[in-house]
């Protein structure tokens, strides 16, 4: 089995990576993995294991096509994760996301029906579905994204719905919730904010923090995606959540409480433009699969906090 992983050098790429090359995944303990990836701000290789035996480093964007037709021949399987996927950057220049997920998306595509490819997963985002005050998203709901990040998004599962339907490529998608866990770039608000207050530095938390979000840890994700590669449908959407619902201004004292900082480095600011108040998932459709998330939140802030705190090389830089 060769499994080609775009974006696989990102947070939750290389999380896919790490768990498959250290035999986590039953059925692809031997698999060979080939990660492409540009290596924006958001993605090094310092998140991969580079000298392992089974593993083999592109550089390359999935807007190349060229860059694909040389690197993806003889893979069975892609897993794409590649995107750009910050909210706040897309809201000062769109272009990169509009190129990057909606482009990149169907050029990887094009490839994969060119080259041979059996089984493509694309892995997406609950944003694509807007905002919800009460209830929870099933995979039925309309998507009605809120930010020129999440629209991308939602251009990019259309891409791979279309491309199912109409050349019958196995193409699964999957949403999920907010992830949070080691290695994932100090832009987004647990890192950033836990490496802000270790330093004593305030933490910038938006309007009155009353936003909430569903929490799954990156591991917990992984999974999900290892077992809809295996036991999902080809053309179905699958959430992905875990029924943790914490709204911004709790993760904030839970990370001052877990870093032993000073409560006043909470620090209210402008609020967001276009920010969705509540996401929250209906993932019942996975757990007929068998999925389950395994990791507490409590226990997997807590590690979190302590792996940032034990890696001063991850944090973003003095200036």
């Amino acid at each position: 089995m060769k499994v080609f992983v775009t974006g696989g050098a990102g947070f939750i790429g290389s999380q896919y990576v790490r768990a498959m090359l250290a035999g986590e995944y039953a059925g692809y303990e031997d698999a060979e993995v080939t990660v492409f990836d540009l290596l924006t701000y958001a993605g090094t290789t310092d998140n991969l294991p580079l000298g392992h035996a089974r593993l083999t480093f592109v550089r390359g964007d999935i807007r190349d096509a060229d860059a694909l037709a040389q690197a993806l021949p003889g893979h069975d399987v892609v897993v794409h994760f590649a995107a750009e996927s910050h909210v706040d950057r897309s809201l000062v220049g769109a272009a990169p996301f509009v190129s990057t997920n909606v482009l990149g998306t169907q050029l990887l595509l094009d490839a994969c029906l060119r080259h041979g490819v059996t089984t493509v997963l694309c892995v997406s985002t609950d944003e694509v579905y807007g905002s919800i005050e009460s209830g929870a998203w099933d995979e039925e709901w309309p998507l009605l994204p809120n930010s020129p990040y999440s629209a991308s998004k939602a251009g990019s599962d259309l891409i791979a719905r279309a491309c199912w339907r109409t050349h019958g490529l196995d193409v699964r998608i999957t949403r999920c919730s907010n992830n949070y866990g080691p290695y994932q770039n100090t832009e987004k608000l647990i890192p950033l904010f836990i490496t802000n207050l270790l330093r004593g530095r305030p933490v910038p938390l938006y309007g009155d923090g009353r936003n909430v979000r569903e929490w799954l840890h990156v591991a917990d994700h992984c999974a999900a995606l290892q077992l809809v590669l295996t036991d999902g449908a080809p053309g179905e959407i699958y959430n992905i959540g875990s029924g943790v619902e914490v709204a911004n201004a709790s993760i904030a004292r839970r990370l001052v409480d877990l870093c032993g900082a000073d409560p006043a480095l909470i620090h209210h600011v402008a609020d967001r433009k276009g920010h969705d108040l509540r996401y929250a998932l209906d993932f019942g459709k996975i757990t007929k699969l068998g999925f389950s998330p395994a990791i507490e939140f409590d226990q997997g802030l807590e590690s979190t906090v302590r792996w940032y705190r034990e890696h001063p090389e991850r944090w973003p830089d003095e200036s």
